[in-house]
């Protein structure tokens, strides 16, 4: 397969989705659908035999779904990003779908050209969280923290460093907290260092799954 091309495989049983999907990406000259499949299972199989950058998830696939495809091929195939593609931004979905390991979750109402950028930036290793399921996502937090209390932990974050991983949740890029808060995009880098050395993690989706096991409501984290 040509190097210069983001391989995709497009996993969805709708057969006419698939080909909307397919002709909006054969549209763009860095991308390369290799295969379409309907089910988790050929999903599993294709990125097995393909190793593609990025796979488009749909959840409700039959024989095996989504999410266990998901966490499979993030097992076995580091390398090849999963970008859920559904209609579902229930919260049950959302939570299990970021630990299954997807690089992004975006809902089937996009815009085209979102679809597009999405899939350019989980190829590259960034995370891209639907802006309402970004928001679903907080609120599931605020629930947790109202129904356990606060969690207690060895961890504490600064109030601005909780603030931008607040904001983070809420899917918003560098740039973007940057404006909203009134820093520059490298004091929002820092913070983020700092944040992703305390809770141990490596990268934006981990900084989510911490926020959501832990809470947002107050310092102490």
């Amino acid at each position: 397969m040509p190097k210069d091309k983001i391989t995709i495989v497009i996993a969805d049983d709708h057969p006419l989705i698939r080909e909307g999907i397919r002709k909006i990406l054969e549209l763009e000259s860095g991308f390369q659908v290799i295969a379409e499949v309907q089910n988790g299972q050929e999903a599993v199989e294709v990125a097995r035999q393909y190793v593609p950058d990025v796979v488009l998830m749909d959840i409700n696939l039959p024989v095996l779904n989504g999410i266990e495809a998901t966490k499979i091929i993030r097992r076995e195939l580091p390398q090849t990003n999963v970008l859920a593609l559904t209609i579902h931004d229930d919260e049950e979905y959302i939570i299990e779908l970021l630990r299954s390991g997807v690089s992004g979750y975006v809902l089937k109402d996009i815009r085209a050209e979102e679809l597009v950028q999405a899939i350019y930036q989980v190829a590259q290793g960034y995370q891209v969280i639907h802006p309402g399921v970004a928001q679903k996502v907080v609120d599931y937090i605020q629930k947790k923290e109202v129904a356990t209390g606060p969690p207690k932990t060895n961890i504490v974050l600064t109030e601005r460093e909780r603030e931008i991983l607040i904001h983070v949740s809420l899917g918003k890029s560098n740039r973007e907290i940057a404006r909203d808060l009134y820093i520059s995009e490298k004091t929002v880098k820092n913070h983020l260092t700092n944040i992703f050395r305390k809770i141990g993690v490596s990268d934006r989706t981990r900084a989510v799954l911490y926020a959501l096991k832990h809470g947002l409501g107050g310092v102490n984290l």
